[in-house]
């Protein structure tokens, strides 16, 4: 087996969405050694979204677009990129930290982790074996094979909102499923979809099977007050109920809440010294593309104060 190449860094970053890339900038700009790792390649889920249109300055601008001048912005210093990595351990505990992945092992003084999250399961019969095959958790990816079908989305936030309002671009009927009587997301986001002749709501109600042979054909429903199960003929559903943390591989080294998002202070401090978490993957308030990048701010910066006080720097 060929030995493993082994890279030193002031500073690791697990992530490559708008956190992740925002805390590079901040620690390249402080001197410190430093390499974005990701699964997958760089702009993590935003590169998914239609458009944005509350981050400041930009008015609405297309997700991808939008990533891409994180991406631009991260290129005008020396930060190190390891897209498409598939990690096979981490020990944030160790000193220095080890990220191990099937071609390198990562030695780093300093960890921030901006994996993200991802969108929660349903949990109900026959959504893992037909996901891919009718059920899906991103509409701008697969919008466009539900032409003049019928689909569901579960959910009640801006997610399933937005989305099953870009959804109605392609399909001839959109469901909105929530399990309240009221929505959450927006105001303006559900004036859209009151005013979108495509979009009916189900409330008080909650999916508890979906059913198909080779693909989606049917989700049965239950209205929570009633207690009243009905048939929903639909080729499509979209859950968009929340999210959970990308975690795998930290195997509780730092401290999470019962939700599994990571603990941080203020600083975006871990429980665990020099190690820092940012965005989704902590607990926070607000999940937004803006709040995650202003996380990768603060966790770049007090990143780079920690190294400060180690009195050691690799050189850049």
């Amino acid at each position: 087996m060929r030995e493993k190449n082994k890279l030193q860094y002031d500073v690791v970053i697990l992530g490559g969405g708008p956190a992740g890339i925002s805390a590079a900038i901040y620690t390249a700009r402080g001197a410190a050694k430093t390499a974005i790792i990701d699964i997958s390649m760089l702009g993590g889920q935003p590169s998914n979204y239609l458009e944005l249109e509350n981050y400041p300055g930009f008015g609405r601008i297309d997700g991808y677009d939008m990533m891409e001048k994180f991406e631009e912005h991260a290129g005008m210093f020396d930060i190190d990129k390891y897209p498409m990595q598939e990690i096979e351990q981490i020990n944030l505990i160790s000193s220095p930290k080890i990220i191990e992945t099937k071609e390198i092992i990562f030695e780093a003084k300093t960890v921030i982790i901006a994996t993200g999250a991802q969108a929660k399961k349903l949990g109900i019969q026959r959504e893992k074996e037909l996901t891919g095959k009718g059920v899906s958790y991103c509409a701008v990816c697969d919008g466009a094979f539900y032409k003049d079908k019928t689909v569901a989305v579960v959910g009640g936030g801006n997610a399933a909102v937005e989305e099953g309002c870009y959804l109605t671009k392609f399909a001839k009927k959109v469901y909105i499923i929530h399990r309240r009587d009221s929505l959450r997301a927006d105001k303006i986001a559900q004036q859209r979809a009151f005013e979108n002749d495509k979009v009916e709501f189900i409330y008080d109600t909650i999916p508890v099977e979906i059913q198909g042979n080779e693909c989606v054909e049917n989700l049965v429903i239950k209205n929570v007050k009633t207690n009243e199960a009905s048939n929903l003929k639909v080729d499509g559903v979209f859950p968009y109920i929340g999210f959970s943390p990308n975690i795998n591989y930290i195997n509780a080294q730092v401290e999470q809440n019962e939700a599994g998002f990571i603990v941080t202070d203020e600083t975006m401090q871990t429980s665990v010294p020099g190690v820092f978490a940012a965005g989704d993957v902590r607990t926070t308030p607000l999940r937004q593309v803006i709040t995650a990048a202003a996380d990768g701010a603060v966790a770049g910066c007090y990143a780079v104060k920690y190294l400060e006080k180690l009195e050691e720097k690799t050189t850049v």
